[in-house]
């Protein structure tokens, strides 16, 4: 008895005291932040149009590495070099975090693969890493290094959940949420083979929620540090829709009061007008031309080093009418019915050959 009862102070004085759960901030799906909508509007035109122009479809590579080229019409590419922000791809290879790419004629290099079949998903992604859901937005090719494995390629015909945002770090609340839907069939399809309806599943921190619609929306609910975000496409009954990638986990990182331009933005301190510079490419100045030395000799006529073409320095400058920074923030925040001059043409941008 004596040894039983040690036994039971022994264990109760090893027993730590039970510690009170973490409490979690509670999910809330809130508004676009509005300095973000504002820039938004001048995008609601855009339709891009994007190709995956090597690696080709089902194509063998001899070495473990692979140099993807891109065409993208209809919505040039660019970064601000002072915000650091502008619109972009987001490249995804398998199910790897994306990686945002600025330069559509610019190849974009992957190395040291794994042996087997990859699959990449290219889309246009707007200055604040949304993608834009218009279908020729999105581009997809499967390939294989040194040899195919076929288990590892998406199925053509299933739905295929593609994970975009939260992904990385972040600098001020809400975050958007966002991902890109492929194959997904209309609610209450007539085909047999095809699920019936869908759902995404969102998790933050072990918190969940569903999503019956395929849009973007902006989320509170991070804890300063380290979060865990999930996304899974599910059907009406919470169960996996099997395909590859339909499921995506990202370690996401909150620090409050974020000095980067996108946290600027979300909380306010940034307006609009001081950031269309990241979605309107700011125009290149225009070189000053040198002024021709005039002769005042009186055979300037006849001197071998006098301008023969006086006028030519009285050609109109063509670039003179393009915006400048203080026009295009000058006056009131145009309304949802002016077009980005970037997006009301097709201008189109191939890779390097």
């Amino acid at each position: 008895m004596a040894l039983v009862a040690a036994l039971v102070l022994v264990a109760c004085a090893g027993s730590p005291l039970e510690q009170p759960q973490e409490q979690l901030p509670q999910l809330e799906r809130v508004p676009v932040p509005p300095e973000i909508a504002k820039l938004d509007a001048y995008l609601e035109h855009c339709r891009p149009r994007v190709q995956i122009l090597s690696p080709q479809p089902g194509e063998v590579l001899s070495e473990r590495q692979v140099t993807v080229r891109f065409a993208v019409q209809g919505y040039p590419l660019f970064k601000d070099p002072q915000l650091g922000l502008g619109p972009h791809l987001h490249v995804v290879l398998d199910n790897r975090p994306y990686i945002a790419h600025y330069d559509a004629d610019a190849p974009l290099v992957f190395e040291d693969l794994e042996p087997g079949s990859h699959t990449l998903r290219v889309f246009a992604g707007k200055p604040w890493h949304e993608s834009f859901k218009n279908s020729e937005a999105y581009a997809q090719v499967s390939f294989h290094v040194l040899a195919s494995t076929p288990e590892y390629v998406p199925q053509p015909q299933l739905p295929l959940l593609t994970y975009n945002q939260p992904s990385g770090s972040y600098g001020a609340e809400p975050i958007l949420v966002d991902f890109w839907l492929a194959n997904a069939p209309v609610r209450e399809s007539l085909l047999t083979d095809l699920p019936r309806d869908w759902r995404i599943r969102y998790t933050l921190n072990g918190q969940s929620g569903l999503l019956d619609r395929w849009e973007s929306f902006y989320l509170k609910g991070l804890r300063p540090g380290r979060n865990v975000m999930v996304v899974e496409l599910v059907d009406s009954k919470g169960d996996p829709i099997r395909n590859v990638f339909n499921s995506a986990a990202r370690e996401i990182t909150y620090t409050p009061g974020g000095q980067d331009t996108l946290s600027k933005l979300i909380r306010g301190e940034l307006k609009a007008e001081e950031a269309l510079a990241i979605v309107q490419p700011q125009p290149t100045p225009t070189p000053t031309p040198t002024p021709t030395p005039t002769h005042t000799h009186p055979d300037a006529d006849t001197h071998p080093d006098a301008d023969t073409h006086p006028d030519a320095d009285a050609q109109p400058d063509t670039h003179s009418r393009a915006a400048s920074p203080a026009s295009l923030s000058a006056g009131p925040f145009p309304s949802h019915r002016r077009r980005d001059p970037g997006c009301s043409r097709a201008t189109a941008r191939r890779a390097h050959s």
